[in-house]
């Protein structure tokens, strides 16, 4: 009787484990292909949310237009509390693409499916001044 409590309860928790694993992957696999400023730039030319997870010191010093600056460590609190769909098109950016795949990562584990990681805001301004082929 012991054996098989003990037994089904070490199952449980391999079940338990490899679902959270799983779950951990989800977010890696969503954004594996983000920071491409191609992609983030039409993105945006068709709705997109432009979002800025840097400080609001160097949101000051330049952004792109129209977007909201919400830092990263924010992000998913502050889209719960503006009541944003979870599947609102957003694309966001940061200086290098640290903070904005964080902040993916944190929107993604939230439910929101429609985020895409931007990369960082130099890589973005260059991209939209290089001519389009």
């Amino acid at each position: 009787m012991i054996h098989n409590l003990i037994t089904r309860s070490q199952n449980l928790m391999r079940l338990a484990l490899l679902s959270l694993s799983s779950l951990m992957l989800m977010p890696i696999m969503a954004n594996a292909a983000d920071q491409n400023p191609a992609i983030a730039w039409d993105k945006i030319a068709t709705g997109a949310m432009v979002l800025d997870v840097r400080t609001p010191e160097e949101f000051a010093e330049g952004h792109i237009a129209n977007a909201v600056n919400i830092p990263f460590e924010q992000v998913a609190e502050e889209f719960a509390k503006r009541g944003i769909a979870k599947d609102a098109p957003v694309v966001l950016y940061c200086h290098s693409g640290r903070r904005s795949s964080i902040a993916t990562k944190a929107l993604v584990a939230a439910g929101y499916t429609q985020t895409y990681d931007g990369g960082g805001y130099s890589s973005l301004i260059e991209a939209q001044k290089a001519p389009t082929k």
